[in-house]
């Protein structure tokens, strides 16, 4: 079974009191932290890489003896979350959303997970902040510490886990408070300005499904086989996740279904408006094609009935202004107009 040497370098413990708590350590040129447990439950460390170069692969292979196909996926860019399963530890492969502020599009963060009797190691490919916010409430507040460390690595795994997957749910409050903007904006006249915005939406929603998607099926493998790692009476735990997971997919299919319902909304109110525009123009040149008609045979270069008289130019505008008031009563009657 793979196991953890003490650190040779260490920083010093701070203080609370009579109290040791212990603290991240970055050990030599890699950055690795370590949090360990205290009193009954020492022996179960936290291990955190806040980055994955040459260095850190060199660290973990030289206290860790894991399997050459697990490091290959640690070096691999593309990989789809799985679970592996070996004699003294698990390998995890999980993947979750992140909003990237600068390209402004959802991410997918990979977080590689080891877990063994009496450790945990994180790698995340990326900063994922309900990790290091974990992270960080562990090595600060020794009742957290107490709480995560004293049930286990399988219960320490799993509030990483769970972290992560709530992590989600303020990403999907902010695609539905846009969503709804975005319908009221599109019954309030403003469809040719949102057509940019429903299709960014609409990305979005692509995006997280495709991070959720291939998740699903290694939470159902990832309950299954952490029991190991957990007591008894907190195998439910894991199912919890799973509920969270489902809710996350079933909230993305609601929202799949409503950008397409705005999208078709805003392409039939924006076709509504031409069929609008056509009908206007279309009753326009009907009204001005009789009088181009009469002015056109009064205006050929030819001798014509009343030539030369100006009682006949009146007659000829009288018979134009009948007409044209005739057509527009006809057309708002058949609401033409």
């Amino acid at each position: 079974m793979p196991s953890l040497p003490k650190p040779t370098l260490r920083r010093p413990l701070r203080r609370r009191g009579n109290e040791s708590v212990p603290v991240a350590e970055e050990l030599g040129a890699a950055r690795v932290e370590v949090i360990e447990a205290t009193g009954t439950d020492a022996g179960l460390k936290w291990i955190n890489f806040s980055d994955w170069r040459s260095v850190e692969r060199d660290w973990l292979k030289e206290h860790f003896d894991f399997h050459e196909l697990d490091y290959e996926d640690l070096n691999s860019r593309n990989q789809r979350p799985k679970v592996d399963e070996y004699d003294n530890y698990l390998f995890i492969v999980l993947q979750f959303p992140r909003y990237d502020k600068e390209l402004r599009r959802l991410n997918a963060i990979e977080l590689d997970v080891f877990v063994g009797p009496d450790y945990v190691i994180t790698i995340p490919k990326a900063p994922l902040p309900a990790v290091d916010y974990l992270f960080e409430r562990c090595e600060s507040r020794p009742q957290v510490r107490d709480e995560l460390f004293g049930k286990g690595a399988g219960y320490l795994l799993y509030r990483i886990v769970d972290d992560c997957v709530d992590a989600g749910f303020p990403m999907l409050r902010k695609i539905g408070n846009k969503l709804e903007k975005l319908e009221n904006d599109v019954f309030e006249g403003r469809s040719n300005e949102v057509v940019r915005d429903i299709f960014t939406a609409k990305q979005e929603v692509i995006n997280f499904r495709s991070v959720v998607r291939p998740m699903r099926p290694a939470l159902a493998d990832l309950e299954r086989m952490t029991k190991r790692y957990m007591a008894a009476d907190l195998d439910i735990y894991f199912d919890d996740i799973n509920d969270a997971s489902e809710r996350v997919w079933d909230m993305l299919e609601n929202f799949k279904e409503v950008v397409e319902a705005l999208e078709e909304t805003n392409e039939s109110v924006l076709s509504h408006q031409l069929n609008t525009i056509l009908r206007v123009l279309t009753a326009i040149s009907l009204v001005l094609l009789p009088l181009t008609l009469i002015a056109s045979i009064f205006g050929m270069n030819v001798r014509v009935p009343g030539q030369g008289q100006i009682e006949a130019f009146w007659i000829v505008v009288g018979v134009m202004t009948v007409l044209l008031i005739g057509i527009i009563a006809l057309f708002r009657r058949r609401g033409i107009l």
